[in-house]
């Protein structure tokens, strides 16, 4: 949380101020590109989902209208950005598009409302949503504008609603403060990192804005936001799609940013593995939860980010290299998670009689799992058909539990093979008290508890067993769930699941999150009018409503990336 000394006060003004803190904004960066009409692209909705399951889907038109805005003599400067060219289909301001013929549902409304007033302005231009709307406790970091994986499903509903401005407003304004010096302590983190928050002080006396960054040196733990610059390419990514309009992407400010960002994760070192090494609390899970190593959730952004940025970065000589090396880590990333991160029956009976001490290339058990590690709740929890991807895996260590963001983008950016991706669904279908339960969705499974819990989370009163991080139930999962299920042609999971959450979500006052085995209980914790939960839900409804969103946020699978599993191994145990 953050302990930054200025607090912003519900009327936007300061109550203190610490000037060493802020962000000036004042440099100019050549944007002279904006002047420019945008290239549109060519695009083309893959609907990867049942086509039977969605009879009454009508036809949604491809063809945005372009339309221009007027550029000030400021075009050349960062905080103008806004200007650029945008291929926009605008709805009403309170009325959500739909593509569909019936009514919604009626919390569907007060969601948009919700997302409507969570939105914060810096110089009279929205740049964000806050956090939550849950005013109860001003200590908290809750009232930073966004964080950076936090945007991600409220930037999403406005792209389906035909709104990308704030989209463009945020992805600015995320790699302006990239630019900026990023020191904890005495120690410089490297340039590409990405802020994993920021907030806007208004200063009523000299009227003026303020940005205020984190880049981990306020966070809990102190950690960098390692996820952040994979989720603001997934999204810069997302709102090309989205709007067909590719300048934004091809500024050379923003070429320089997602080569800064992959310039960190691509760095050679001593490590044997493709994956990406990653302390405690650097992703969603932000806290001391024993995912240290090589977690999932991380591994999968990277392979996601790194598709991404293949299809953003030019065919210059700077870029032709990074594409090059970003070729070659695919390669090896997806051979590597098919290979060692990938768990059903088979696997596991496998593991179950693993030998160890083995040495040279010809050794089948490469980590040295000894298999008395094998935690005994996995023999009861792996169905007979179905498989997922363990939490992480390095020497003699491999950690079983199910995490749900990581499955569910390694679907998304097809890390998963297609048998892979069915396999996972067959799981949660089989597993759904376990994983879903009273309320959408299991961050991860099981808790960890006793001394276990004293060990891995150093005692952390709130990752207390089944709460927050430590097997509690997030609503926001709901859209990651939601776009899994219609990828590989389920839609009915997403229905049931959505159901679920809409039977409390606005009874409880969109919590952040839910406690218990089966997430009956708001969070001891759980702020209250949280914006991710919100906009997961929005984006989930709007998805399901009209499934050729779909497409902002999945890959399609790489023909020329052989899979190393033709089909997963429990449909031959």
């Amino acid at each position: 949380m953050s302990e930054l000394s200025p607090k912003l006060g519900q009327n936007g003004t300061i109550k203190n101020i610490d000037s060493s803190s802020t962000v000036a904004e004042t440099e100019d960066i050549d944007f002279s590109k904006l002047s420019e009409r945008p290239r549109p692209l060519t695009m083309e909705r893959q609907r990867s989902y049942d086509e039977r399951s969605f009879l009454s889907e009508l036809s949604v038109g491809m063809s945005p209208r372009l339309s221009i805005r007027n550029i000030d003599s400021y075009s050349r400067n960062i905080d103008h950005l806004d200007t650029v060219f945008s291929p926009c289909r605008r709805s009403g301001f309170n009325t959500p598009r739909s593509a569909m013929d019936f009514e919604p549902h009626p919390m569907f409304a007060e969601a948009w409302e919700g997302l409507r007033r969570s939105l914060v302005f810096f110089r009279g231009k929205p740049v964000g949503t806050i956090a939550a709307l849950d005013n109860s406790d001003e200590e908290l970091n809750y009232d930073q504008v966004v964080f950076v994986r936090d945007f991600v499903p409220s930037a999403l509903a406005f792209l389906m609603n035909g709104e990308p401005e704030i989209v463009r407003n945020f992805l600015v304004k995320t790699l302006r403060l990239q630019s900026w010096e990023k020191k904890v302590d005495r120690f410089q983190l490297g340039e590409g990192v990405m802020p994993a928050s920021f907030k806007v002080l208004h200063d009523p006396v000299r009227n003026s804005d303020t940005l205020i960054a984190d880049f981990g040196e306020s966070a809990i733990g102190r950690v960098a936001p390692v996820d952040s610059g994979f989720w603001w390419i997934i999204l810069l990514r997302a709102y090309t799609k989205s709007t067909g309009d590719s300048t934004l992407a091809e500024l050379p400010e923003c070429q320089k940013g997602m080569r800064l960002i992959l310039t960190l994760c691509l760095s050679e070192g001593f490590d044997t593995f493709p994956t990406l090494l990653c302390a405690d609390g650097c992703c969603m899970i932000d806290r001391r939860m024993g995912v240290y190593g090589y977690p999932i959730e991380i591994q999968a952004l990277f392979f996601m980010a790194l598709r991404c940025a293949l299809l953003l970065l030019k065919q210059d000589d700077q870029g032709k290299e990074f594409i090059e090396r970003i070729v070659k880590r695919l390669h090896a990333l997806s051979y590597h998670m098919r290979s060692y991160f990938w768990l059903d029956m088979k696997q596991l009976n496998d593991i179950y009689r693993y030998k160890t001490e083995e040495y040279s290339h010809t050794a089948v058990n490469k980590f040295n799992v000894i298999p008395d590690s094998i935690p005994e709740w996995i023999f009861d929890f792996m169905p007979t058909y179905g498989g997922y991807f363990i939490g992480n895996v390095s020497p003699a260590r491999m950690d079983f539990r199910w995490f749900c963001l990581g499955n569910c983008v390694a679907i998304l950016s097809s890390l998963a093979t297609p048998e892979q991706s069915t396999a996972i669904m067959d799981l949660i279908e089989s597993r759904w008290e376990e994983l879903v339960g009273d309320m959408p969705l299991k961050v991860c499974y099981p808790a960890i508890e006793g001394h276990e819990w004293r060990i891995v989370t150093g005692c952390d009163p709130k990752n207390t067993r089944w709460s927050y991080h430590n097997g509690g139930s997030w609503p926001v999962l709901l859209w990651l769930l939601t776009a899994a299920c219609i990828k590989t042609g389920r839609p009915q999971i997403a229905r049931r699941a959505i159901e679920l959450a809409e039977s409390r979500l606005v009874k409880d006052s969109w919590p952040e999150y839910y406690d218990g085995k089966l997430g009956r209980f708001i969070g001891k914790q759980a702020r209250k009018f949280q914006t991710w939960s919100v906009a997961g839900y929005l984006v989930a409804k709007m998805m399901l409503e009209d499934p050729s969103h779909l497409g902002m946020i999945s890959l399609e699978e790489d023909k020329q990336m052989k899979p190393l599993i033709k089909r997963s191994a429990s449909w031959t145990f």
